[in-house]
């Protein structure tokens, strides 16, 4: 692997290589920090790491606190571990880690979730530093290079980095020297503010708008410290009957649209979340009948790798490559082969709506819970449990050809197998309506929504999406409530408000959501 001065070509740059202790001075309480990385791949580890050792040295938990902006979760030996340090004041818009978490919904960090592609241009707009110094004080970015003019080759995620190095006052620079240079990967533009911003013209996946590197004014660069630490990844674990099930019913559904002709053979471009369920369903395609396929998403995993192994797979848009450790090593031994079919776009144009529904995309993500009218809660366990934040999800479902959601009609609590039914009256919280959701899948069934009224919607996703256990409880809410609105001449969707979340206030006395009575 190369060093670090073979990394560097911008000669004048060479005198800002520094340590990590070196740098620590450059931090001060209540700066605002902006970090490179989009899931737990591309963000800086050397440096966070390093600070979080002072603070724990030094006792200085809470004494040294900061507000912090990066695309999505990060990994959790840096963000989680300064939550557990008491190093994060704010924290936008996404986040991981079971201490970070804790922070937010114990009201000791301020964070707010957003969807993905506004946070990237907003943070642009100054709305995220308008009460902060109107400016990020310094952004911390991992490279893999930088060119003679002092322009940044990032690594392996893209997320808002670019936004990072444009805003920031000054900037701390890892290179990572464990990985190869990305040069060629990335398609970098910055979109020009309103009045002046100009149409995106992608019309094909491979399309590309920009450079591949962030130039960058070398004299905002403070420090270069070299990072010796990979990217941690994210191991998959294997499929489960439930997924595989609910991926059977997606590729049959995809396979029926392209018989009644609303899809082409070769579909349109996917985008899928991650876990289990997008990963049978990446699976299910590559044993399946589709062929010269595309994906516009957000994160590649390991399964993609598969896909494009397979010869059904020819391009792949994202902002991250979301591999396993085994993954990247797999990814770095056939560098020549993949990276010529992958892309990685900036977050605002890998999930702009714009390109997601001139595309056509096919949209594909997991909620916590979805109701009997087709609302959606991504977000809040119970209403009021932040868990990770909206990601990207909204994004592509508002926007593109076909929106799906996918998830097990139930899940398990401590006292009951399934203690919980993920098909609910209503949910406590929304963040995906009715109107933008044409596709609810279960292991049970698929229900397809489009062109239906409240009323038959409700009634489909009852018969297709609900568990048999709790089938018949949603049945026969649903009849009383429309029993009582339709005669009341109110019934267009409805609800009896009055006893609506009966089946979540069971769960939180008696740890189930089976309930004896509506009354």
């Amino acid at each position: 692997m190369s060093t670090l001065h073979d990394r560097i070509a911008c000669p004048r740059l060479l005198d800002r290589i520094k340590t990590v202790e070196e740098v620590l001075p450059y931090f001060k309480n209540g700066m605002t920090l902006g970090w490179s990385g989009f899931t737990p791949v591309g963000y800086p580890k050397a440096v966070p790491k390093a600070l979080a050792d002072h603070v724990e040295k030094n006792d200085l938990q809470g004494k040294m606190r900061f507000n912090l902006l990066i695309g999505a979760s990060v990994g959790t030996e840096t963000e989680d571990r300064w939550a557990s340090l008491d190093m994060i004041a704010r924290r936008w818009p996404y986040q991981s880690g079971k201490n970070i978490q804790k922070g937010i919904n114990t009201g000791r960090i301020r964070m707010q979730d957003k969807h993905l592609s506004m946070f990237a241009q907003d943070l642009l707009y100054g709305f995220y530093t308008k009460d902060l110094g109107d400016s990020l004080d310094l952004g911390i970015v991992e490279a893999s290079a930088i060119k003679e003019d002092g322009s940044i080759i990032l690594a392996g995620s893209v997320g808002i980095a670019a936004e990072i190095i444009h805003t920031a006052k000054h900037l701390i620079i890892e290179l990572n020297t464990t990985i190869p240079s990305y040069e060629g990967l990335h398609d970098i533009v910055l979109p020009e503010p309103p009045p002046h911003r100009q149409p995106h013209n992608i019309s094909k996946v491979n399309d590309r708008i920009g450079t591949p590197y962030v130039p960058c004014d070398s004299d905002k660069i403070l420090a270069i410290v070299e990072s010796r630490e990979p990217d941690n990844g994210r191991a998959l674990g294997p499929t489960d009957d439930v997924s595989e099930r609910i991926a059977g019913h997606i590729l049959d559904f995809l396979q029926a649209e392209v018989k009644a002709g609303r899809l082409p053979l070769n579909l349109l471009p996917l985008q899928s979340g991650v876990g289990n369920i997008a990963n049978a369903v990446v699976g299910g395609l590559v044993d399946g009948p589709f062929c010269n396929l595309s994906v516009y998403t957000e994160v590649l995993q390991d399964t993609m790798l598969d896909f494009f192994d397979c010869g059904k797979l020819e391009f792949a848009s994202a902002t991250s490559l979301s591999f396993s450790a085994k993954g990247f090593e797999r990814f770095y031994a056939r560098w020549d082969d993949y990276s010529r079919r992958i892309v990685l776009r900036p977050q605002q144009i890998a999930n702009n709506p714009e390109m997601i529904r001139r595309l056509g995309v096919i949209a594909m993500n997991t909620p916590v819970e979805f109701d009997i009218y087709a609302h959606a809660n991504s977000t809040l366990v119970g209403g009021t449990r932040m868990i990770n934040g909206i990601g990207g999800s909204g994004d592509f479902l508002r926007n593109a050809f076909l929106s799906i959601m996918h998830s097990p009609s139930v899940r398990p609590t401590k006292s009951d197998p399934t203690g919980i039914t993920c098909v609910v009256p209503m949910v406590p919280h929304v963040d995906h309506t009715e109107h933008d959701l044409d596709i609810l899948v279960t292991e049970q069934g698929l229900a397809d929504l489009r062109g239906l009224c409240p009323r038959d919607r409700a009634q489909l996703i009852i018969n297709k999406c609900a568990h048999p256990v709790y089938r018949p409880l949603l049945q026969e809410y649903f009849d009383r409530a429309s029993h009582h609105c339709l005669s009341r001449g109110v019934g267009h969707e409805p609800h009896l408000l009055d006893r609506v979340f009966r089946m979540q206030q069971n769960l939180a006395a008696n740890g189930t959501m089976k309930i004896d009575s509506w009354d």
